[in-house]
């Protein structure tokens, strides 16, 4: 005979704080969840109803005219090209140098361990500034380079810490001495060892190295002067707070806009279509790598 299944009565005061927290999740999801579908309901509308103000939830005259004049613009594509570049060229350099900084700390036997961990600690809290940072990147030869946009923050202190703190409090210190035995060396212990069991930590690096090298445009802006080496949110940027007509100039014949008032129309939907563009490989990257994420962010807060 099955156990009968007993509900818990709830109280008047529980009803009503229930209804109050579900309340303020309701309101406070909507306020979330509204702007995305306005930005996508506005990519897909016309341009006249956006500038006329006429998209609140659904799109009005639906269209892919924006999405058209984004495909058909060559500065869109290379400034794709040049963001995949920048994002997987600097998420690569930033996991290897973080957790080879990291690997170095865990090690009991490094005697400069902690100077080196106060060192790196204060250059969380404090840096050069922009000025010298810019006179330093000139000095090095690397301006309208790679390097300028991938290696000023390279190394992340905050990732090495967790690393260490991965490393120490998952990995046996027998793993290091078996194959000290067995004659390998310290890179030996972290390529073949180390590096395969910190799937976890390292899927959290990769994913906020790459969002955060996928979303920068400032050191772009400040390091690079060549257009042909813009990352997409460059051009974005341009778009939104520059309304720059030349991105449409390419486009607009095309499509047969022919008056300077469509040409503004199109330039407003343009920057609904790209915010759309430029967040679908996020999106697309995120869910293969939210089972690592969840469990190796969570690292840093057990034992420190």
């Amino acid at each position: 005979m099955g156990k009968r299944k007993t509900k818990m009565r709830l109280s008047g005061s529980d009803k009503i704080y229930l209804a109050i927290v579900y309340t303020f999740i309701g309101l406070f999801s909507v306020v979330i969840i509204y702007p995305l579908i306005y930005v996508i309901s506005a990519s897909f509308s016309s341009p006249e109803a956006l500038i006329q103000g006429r998209v609140f939830f659904l799109p009005v005259e639906p269209g892919l005219k924006g999405y058209a004049a984004v495909f058909r613009n060559d500065s869109v594509w290379r400034g794709f090209y040049n963001s995949i570049v920048y994002t997987v060229s600097g998420t690569a350099v930033s996991i290897f140098l973080t957790m080879l900084g990291g690997f170095v700390l865990s090690r009991k036997e490094f005697p400069l361990r902690i100077p080196v961990m106060l060192f790196f600690t204060i250059t969380m809290f404090f840096s050069g500034g922009l000025v010298p940072s810019y006179l330093l990147i000139t000095n090095l030869g690397m301006i309208n380079t790679l390097w300028a946009i991938i290696l000023p923050g390279a190394f992340s202190v905050w990732f090495a810490v967790i690393v260490r703190t991965f490393i120490n409090s998952t990995i046996p210190e027998e793993l290091f001495e078996a194959t000290s035995l067995d004659g390998g060396n310290y890179f030996d212990y972290l390529f073949r060892i180390v590096w395969p069991l910190s799937v976890p930590v390292i899927a959290v690096m990769a994913l906020t190295f790459a969002t955060g090298h996928w979303n920068s445009y400032f050191s772009a802006m400040i390091y690079l002067n060549n257009s042909r080496q813009y990352p997409l949110q460059l051009i974005l940027r341009s778009i939104l707070i520059e309304n720059s007509h030349s991105f449409t100039s390419s486009s607009i014949m095309t499509i047969d806009v022919r008056t300077s008032l469509e040409k503004q129309y199109l330039s407003e939907l343009l920057k609904y279509s790209l915010i759309i563009i430029s967040s679908v490989p996020l999106l697309v990257v995120y869910p293969f790598l939210q089972k690592y994420f969840i469990k190796g962010i969570m690292v840093g807060s057990i034992k420190g």
